[in-house]
């Protein structure tokens, strides 16, 4: 099954770079704003980061296929209920690390300015940490988002700001409180 996907995702990357006119390489890294949604989790936004590298191919003079992989810290503040439900004492946030991949289409408005949106897929890194006393993991090992922004194209640098919001429960603990991720990402991007 591993074989076939890998097989699929580079005769599709081979089409994609036969058709395109142009292909940018890059890095880029900025500030997250997480939350979880769910009556165990407060409503606010937490702060994380995340850095990587992308690739843009271009589809012409409007459209672009943007493939990343990025590094995510996220934070998450838990609520008074967290306690209550899960039986834990003074467990006042969760530290997750994800590895995304969002798979984005761009669509240039003018020379400056592009809307993005697409899917992204997420690992979670630190699978191994759990805070449930039989040791079992707490969240499950994905995360897939759908997400929507804008960018600012200033010759080689890129200016974004996009929102994801997650589609699937990542509460891998029961079914008292279904998990839901949303982000906001704010970054910088340099092509080489």
């Amino acid at each position: 099954m591993k074989i076939k996907l890998l097989l699929t995702v580079a005769i599709s990357m081979a089409t994609i770079t036969a058709f395109s006119q142009s292909i940018k390489i890059g890095v880029k890294g900025g500030a997250t704003m997480n939350k979880l949604t769910g009556q165990t989790f407060k409503e606010n936004f937490s702060y994380g980061y995340h850095l990587g590298g992308f690739v843009t191919l271009g589809l012409g003079k409007k459209f672009a296929i943007q493939p990343e992989v990025l590094f995510n810290q996220v934070n998450v503040d838990t609520s008074d209920k967290f306690s209550s439900i899960y039986q834990f004492n003074k467990l006042n946030s969760v530290q997750l690390k994800y590895l995304t991949i969002p798979i984005l289409l761009n669509y240039n408005v003018g020379k400056l300015l592009s809307l993005q949106a697409g899917p992204q897929f997420g690992i979670l890194m630190n699978k191994s940490n759990t805070f449930i006393q039989n040791g079992r993991d707490a969240f499950k090992s994905g995360d897939f988002s759908m997400l929507g922004g804008v960018q600012l194209n200033i010759s080689h640098f890129r200016l974004y700001g996009r929102y994801a919001v997650g589609l699937n429960n990542l509460n891998d603990i029961d079914d008292k409180d279904k998990w839901k991720s949303q982000s906001i990402q704010l970054g910088v991007g340099l092509t080489l």
